[in-house]
């Protein structure tokens, strides 16, 4: 089984789409992850209008060694609009093995390696086809391109559709202690049974905790903080330990320009929350006692 971080690296905002890393400072953030034992790191191919792969992969390029030390996960599926692929004419979903295996190539070349650690599919497509994508998949793990596969976003019976065909390892999904739904809607249930790793993005609510208009601001933050006096640590660790409570193993997916952040997600996995400490939470979220 691949072994991963916890947390992983998200670098989505790392290029275009947020902090507009220079090769210098890509090279910084990933010296720093890996110095403190955070070594996966999650892309997708569209990530900064298709720009952010390469650019990590620049600064790979400055020190080849680095590559064995960690975990590369990337997606494809999604096709944007942007002056990077004129070709497409509206934003939408290509899951055609041409298209999955085509992308995987243009990544390995982006990053400058042999192969991804982790292929996920980035969305459910209405078009999947199960089969086609098995083949797709079969290929790019025969030929020693990914070493596993993943999906991104899918609901159980989507999971189960695809997962008669071919071995899903992981699912990636928004899971936070302000989006619940994984929890209710089967997902980690399925997770569970077929030992299906998820990962979470948007751990800590997308920035909910700087939001106070938020509709459960003020009684999630209370909770956390009683709960960060008791545990003697932050909020933002405490609510990364409310994720690494459930049984199924979630791996927090840290979208983050500061190490800092990520270093405080990585305590949290020192912290063990009671039940009665986890379900305290999950009522401030939800605003009424459990049945």
């Amino acid at each position: 089984m691949l072994k991963l971080s916890s947390p992983i690296a998200g670098c989505m905002r790392w290029g275009k789409w947020g902090a507009n890393y220079s090769t210098t400072e890509y090279r910084k953030m990933i010296d720093a992850c890996l110095q403190h034992g955070i070594t996966s790191f999650d892309h997708a191919d569209i990530y900064g209008d298709y720009t952010t792969e390469e650019e990590f992969g620049n600064a790979l390029k400055e020190a080849p060694a680095l590559r064995s030390q960690m975990q590369l996960i990337s997606k494809c599926g999604i096709q944007m609009m942007t002056e990077n692929r004129p070709q497409h004419q509206i934003k939408s979903y290509n899951t055609s093995a041409k298209h999955i295996i085509q992308s995987t190539e243009i990544s390995l070349k982006n990053f400058g390696t042999d192969y991804l650690d982790i292929l996920f599919i980035h969305r459910p497509d209405p078009l999947l086809n199960p089969v086609e994508v098995a083949e797709a998949i079969t290929q790019l793990k025969n030929s020693g391109k990914i070493k596993h596969f993943g999906v991104s976003n899918f609901l159980p019976h989507q999971t189960e559709a695809l997962r008669k065909y071919i071995l899903i390892e992981f699912n990636q999904v928004e899971i936070s202690i302000i989006h619940l739904t994984s929890f209710i809607d089967g997902t980690l249930d399925n997770c569970l049974q077929h030992n299906i790793v998820p990962m979470a993005w948007s751990p800590l609510g997308g920035g909910m905790f700087t939001d106070e208009t938020h509709h459960r601001f003020r009684s999630i933050t209370a909770t956390a903080t009683a709960l960060a006096e008791k545990y003697q640590t932050g909020v933002d660790q405490i609510l990364v330990a409310w994720l690494l409570t459930h049984p199924s193993g979630i791996i927090p997916v840290v979208g983050t320009t500061k190490v800092d952040r990520l270093l405080q997600a990585k305590q949290a996995n020192n912290i063990h929350l009671s039940r009665e400490d986890w379900f305290k939470l999950w009522i401030a979220s939800t605003g009424e006692d459990v049945a």
